[in-house]
């Protein structure tokens, strides 16, 4: 939640953006039972919408991009039924 909070009282910064997907990217990393909700829990704040967000209102900041990505790719990946599908 402390990440959303920051992604959103700051959407213009890329700076923060940029560091915040990359600690979203880092928190919804693996595949076991705790990164599972982990990631559920990141969905359910908001981060894939903010992430998402990030990646469009910087477009030219290559960290964002970057960063931004890795976020997406990290919180969609998974071994259950929605991770696989």
């Amino acid at each position: 939640e402390a990440i959303v909070a920051a992604m959103q009282a700051h959407p213009q910064v890329a700076d923060v953006q940029q560091e915040c997907v990359w600690a979203m990217a880092s928190v919804c990393a693996g595949t076991d039972a705790a990164a599972l909700a982990r990631k559920q829990r990141a969905t359910d704040a908001g981060g894939i919408e903010l992430a998402v967000a990030a990646l469009q209102a910087h477009p030219q900041v290559a960290g964002v991009q970057q960063n931004g990505c890795r976020a997406m790719a990290f919180v969609c990946l998974g071994t259950d039924a929605a991770g696989l599908a």
